[in-house]
């Protein structure tokens, strides 16, 4: 009779039982039955606002795997963000991704179902985005100085201060309402500190839908000189300081451009280079 080291033989064996690996496998069997749909508002008006998990393909290729909840109002409002961050990236065009989507019930969500689906996929050869930041949110201040990796998303896909803004105020406009706007308007993240007192300081704000590059121009040059408005590759952000960024790509002072080219590390990708998801 033949025993193993571990003491098994061969008419007595453990049972190993992973609960986790089958409802990943579960999950991932159900989105691969469904059509994959554009990213498209069309198809996300279509989607009821519950919690749920979702994979993201570009170009037919699974490239994330990702979750909602109600702080994003369901599946269509997290979907939403991704359109609208991917609409202000360049490289990339929006009408080349797609997605799948299963509704979760909340009490499921404990069980953590898109790390599941991510456990599955990366023992199956990986998803890039998740591996490269895409489903990051602002950072913070500690890391605007950081040096972005040459496979990071947001070095292969940078933000496009070409894209088109809409509904930003026209005519006279006061600075701190500008900026407000201007926030809510760019399709990418816009940190800034407000001037201590910006008085009655106005701004012209012509007609039309300006570029991303058009508007901080204008707010530049409202600005006192001593402020900077610095693109990196990621966001954009604005502060009182005279200060050079190894991952910027312009810097506006006092409505004048200085355009650099931003420092890529050709290190590999890590954990470490994933930022919290929002």
């Amino acid at each position: 009779m033949k025993q193993s080291m571990d003491g098994c033989g061969e008419f007595h064996d453990h049972f190993r039982l992973s609960i986790t690996k089958a409802l990943g496998d579960q999950l991932a069997e159900a989105l691969e039955r469904l059509e994959s749909a554009e990213l498209s508002e069309r198809n996300l008006a279509a989607l009821e606002e519950r919690p749920g998990v979702y994979q993201l393909y570009h170009k037919g290729s699974l490239v994330y795997v990702g979750k909602a909840d109600q702080r994003h109002k369901g599946l269509p409002g997290r979907l939403r963000n991704h359109v609208r961050k991917l609409s202000g990236r360049r490289n990339i065009d929006p009408a080349d991704i797609s997605f799948r989507c299963l509704y979760v019930d909340e009490g499921f969500s404990a069980l953590a179902p898109e790390q599941l689906l991510i456990n599955h996929h990366r023992s199956r050869g990986g998803i890039p985005w998740n591996n490269s930041g895409f489903g990051s949110k602002d950072p913070g201040r500690r890391r605007d100085r950081t040096v972005l990796k040459k496979d990071h998303f947001d070095v292969q896909y940078p933000i496009n201060l070409e894209a088109r803004l809409h509904g930003l105020p026209v005519g006279e406009v006061d600075l701190r309402s500008y900026l407000r706007s201007l926030k809510t308007a760019l399709p990418y993240n816009f940190r800034y500190a407000e001037p201590v007192d910006p008085g009655d300081t106005t701004l012209r704000v012509p007609d039309g839908e300006p570029t991303a590059d058009e508007a901080l121009r204008v707010a530049s040059a409202a600005l006192p000189a001593s402020w900077q408005i610095t693109a990196l590759l990621n966001y954009v952000i604005m502060y009182e300081e005279d200060q050079h960024y190894k991952s910027a790509s312009r810097y506006y002072r006092a409505g004048d451009v200085i355009d650099q080219e931003p420092e890529k590390s050709a290190a590999p990708l890590t954990s470490e280079d994933v930022e919290d998801t929002e």
